[in-house]
């Protein structure tokens, strides 16, 4: 079985709207773990479903969005997000990205995360992914491979959990302001002044970003401008480019943003994902 990798382009001609994905297995796995990779178009999108197994999702390039029933999951680089056996999820990647799946056997789920959450990716971890994402026609039965994997395992049972890089909110006004933002991340406006459009009181939507995000706001808008950076860093724009798309009005002012959140500027960001 070669399902293990996959390549999936979009043809010039097609429209930018989503374009649905399948995933390889609908009742049962082949193996009790199972590695695939994917190259995905942009605006790829794995329509809501479910499966009796778990998943540890990770991307190696570009930004995997995956929405529950209540929450709202990005996996950069940084991190991978658990799903566990049975959990409603829609995956989506606004730009071109390369991800992966490992598929659990629930018989080797006792050990990992109950709830979904985020990984932080150890260099151990980043490494073993990238070792899997280089074979040729692996053989998928192997005992060889099965150890391995299940190492990967062991390592994602060990990681700090983060829950969310950037979480998400079902209160419809706070809701309709991050949107907005995730639409146009540029946006300036004051906190004060979103309030008045979705009618409510700015200190209203300070409480329920605690409440709902785990953050204060100007956190959340900053984590967001970092996830809609890096795609733009992998791609080649310049930091110049980036700042200005992201609403700074000059380099310095978003590459010190960026360290901040990050620990590295943007340029070494940039290097550390070429080096993958």
């Amino acid at each position: 079985m070669t399902v293990g990798i996959e390549t999936l382009t979009q043809p010039r001609s097609a429209p930018v709207g989503p374009i649905p994905q399948e995933t390889p297995f609908r009742d049962a796995l082949p193996y009790p773990l199972y590695f695939r990779f994917a190259r995905m178009p942009e605006n790829a999108t794995y329509p809501r479903h479910s499966h009796p197994w778990g998943e540890l999702v990770y991307s190696y390039s570009g930004m995997m969005e995956i929405s529950l029933n209540d929450g709202h999951y990005l996996a950069p680089p940084q991190y991978a997000v658990w799903l566990p056996p049975d959990v409603q999820h829609r995956g989506l990647n606004r730009q071109a990205a390369v991800h992966c799946s490992l598929y659990v056997d629930p018989s080797l789920c006792e050990t990992l995360p109950k709830d979904t959450t985020a990984l932080e990716v150890t260099p151990l971890l980043r490494s073993m992914l990238e070792h899997l994402r280089s074979e040729e026609s692996p053989d998928h039965g192997s005992e060889e491979r099965l150890r391995f994997l299940r190492v990967v395992v062991d390592l994602a049972t060990g990681a700090r959990r983060v829950g969310t890089y950037l979480p998400w909110s079902t209160d419809p006004q706070l809701e309709t302001v991050l949107s907005a933002l995730n639409e146009n991340p540029a946006d300036n406006r004051s906190l004060s002044e979103h309030a008045r459009l979705v009618g409510t009181a700015e200190r209203t939507l300070i409480r329920r970003s605690l409440r709902d995000l785990g953050m204060p706001f100007a956190e959340w808008k900053q984590r967001l401008r970092v996830t809609k950076a890096m795609p733009m860093l992998e791609e080649g724009a310049t930091v110049e480019t980036i700042a200005a798309v992201l609403g700074y009005s000059n380099a310095s002012s978003f590459i010190a943003m960026f360290k901040r959140m990050t620990a590295s500027t943007p340029d070494e960001y940039r290097s550390s994902v070429r080096g993958r």
